[in-house]
């Protein structure tokens, strides 16, 4: 296995376009409990080139009743990002000020559970709430400020390459 690096800037250029529209290539999840993950995936596949179709523990999607859990889910999408030595993405969870346009960041509403998974589009010199702006769906936003969600945890996930063959 070796690796390349992830292109962030195809990640931000496909998060920026579909921000507020739906790739009719992927199901929209948002009429069965949100379509943020769904649209995370999306973006980093966009910057990774490859997913891994390992199955239950894998990353792909193939169509809505051909996906891994990990496209779609919150914490499976965690899970499998932060775990990953075969093909395709790996991630570290890492703080805000090490974040990167092209990385993921979970939302905790309730404190409990993490329930939403905006991308990264932009950050500061030296990223704070108030400068890393957001793209996501469900909650279909563009340039978001961080700030501006009601939170009580956060997690970045930093991607640090693409494993590939």
């Amino acid at each position: 296995m070796r690796t390349k690096s992830y292109n962030r800037e195809q990640a931000v250029t496909y998060a920026h376009r579909w921000a507020y529209e739906r790739n009719p290539r992927y199901y929209n999840f948002d009429s069965t409990g949100g379509d943020c993950t769904n649209f995370a995936s999306q973006v980093v596949y966009a910057g990774a080139g490859v997913m891994n179709t390992s199955g239950e523990t894998g990353w792909y999607y193939r169509s809505l009743n051909d996906r891994s859990p990990s496209w779609t889910g919150v914490e499976f999408f965690y899970r499998f990002m932060v775990n990953n030595r075969g093909l395709g993405p790996e991630a570290e969870e890492t703080e805000l000020a090490n974040a990167k346009p092209g990385d993921a960041i979970q939302l905790s509403f309730d404190g409990t559970a993490f329930q939403h998974t905006p991308m990264i589009v932009a950050v500061g010199a030296f990223p704070t709430e108030h400068n890393v702006l957001l793209a996501a769906h469900t909650f279909n936003c563009d340039n978001r400020p961080l700030s501006t969600y009601t939170y009580q945890k956060m997690r970045v996930l930093h991607i640090k390459h693409v494993n590939i063959w």
